[in-house]
């Protein structure tokens, strides 16, 4: 069979696109492949230092983010029975704070954070997490502790629980960063932190003013 020099070009033109098509569907495979991995959640999600309000000081009647008001507390009251989670309800009844300060002693179970909120039309993710915060104002590597409620749409009322990690409390100041997320998002993701809240672990705890009730 003759070939003219015009088949012999078409030919290995041929050769080239179909090598071309092949290397386009592999890489097409490849790609594919590592979008079905799973993204891992972020151990360390900030960037440099992030400045948040302190809920510590809250001024009368102006709400802190989302929370109409958000106190520390011993511990708290409901109104009506709970359901599922101690604490959490069946409704949307009121809490209320017991003995609410900053200062707590080291065999304290835990610390609670009780707030309110405006009525939420989604569901949301209120979460904390505490480190112990060193004299120089660094904190510790990894969280003391993690909590995280999820607050069903049209509720107003929540509390996070600050458990202490071991038999009890170690003294010093604690600092709490305070997320708000939508559900199916990393909890705990910088981009969603909306305040931080202090504590004090006390060997003594503050006396309490006259005339309060227990």
């Amino acid at each position: 069979m003759r070939c003219t020099p015009h088949s012999t070009r078409r030919s290995v033109s041929q050769v080239a696109l179909a090598k071309l098509l092949v290397f386009v569907v592999l890489l097409a495979s490849t790609v594919s492949a590592k979008d079905l991995l799973a993204p891992k959640e972020q151990e360390k999600t900030e960037v440099g230092s992030t400045q948040s309000p302190s809920f510590d000081e809250q001024k009368k009647g102006v709400p802190q983010s989302l929370f109409t008001w958000i106190k520390m507390a011993k511990g708290y009251e409901v109104e009506w029975d709970t359901f599922g989670r101690k604490g959490w309800y069946t409704q949307d009844p009121r809490l209320k704070p017991i003995e609410p300060g900053s200062v707590f002693t080291p065999d304290a179970p835990a610390v609670y954070i009780i707030f309110e909120v405006a009525p939420l039309e989604d569901p949301a993710q209120f979460s904390a997490q505490w480190f112990l915060e060193e004299k120089d104002g660094t904190l510790s590597d990894a969280p003391i502790g993690r909590d995280t409620l999820e607050v069903p749409g049209h509720e107003r009322y929540g509390f996070l629980e600050l458990k202490k990690s071991g038999d009890k409390w170690a003294t010093g100041t604690y600092l709490v960063k305070l997320f708000i997320t939508p559900l199916g998002q990393q909890p705990f993701h910088a981009v969603n932190q909306v305040g931080t809240m202090r504590f004090t672990i006390a060997e003594v705890a503050p006396a309490k003013p006259s005339g309060t009730q227990p």
